[in-house]
């Protein structure tokens, strides 16, 4: 049951770093007129990865000004991730592997 929880703890961390990662790119192709945000599919994706992905980024950017124009809310919000995924397996992982098996 201690290794269930942890992977499951793990995964979901690992999932909101890449739809970081998504978002951020995404973004970016919006603002370089790569891809139209009109297109259905498009603006569908774009809707969901800014809903998965608000409740981390969107505390830091209230914090965090723009600096020259670029967000980089997300480098902070994926540094903020990896921190708490190595403090969760270097301490409470152990503890939940030892006492659920």
């Amino acid at each position: 049951m201690g290794f269930a929880l942890v992977w499951l703890v793990n995964a979901v961390v690992t999932l909101m770093i890449w739809c970081i990662i998504a978002s951020a790119i995404l973004s970016w192709l919006f603002v370089f007129d790569v891809i139209n945000p009109r297109n259905r599919f498009v603006g569908q994706a774009a809707y969901v990865l800014d809903t998965v992905t608000r409740p981390i980024v969107g505390p830091i950017r209230r914090v965090v000004p723009p600096l020259g124009g670029i967000d980089i809310t997300p480098i902070i919000a994926l540094l903020a991730l990896q921190f708490l995924s190595v403090l969760f397996n270097r301490t409470v992982a152990p503890m939940l592997v030892m006492s659920l098996g």
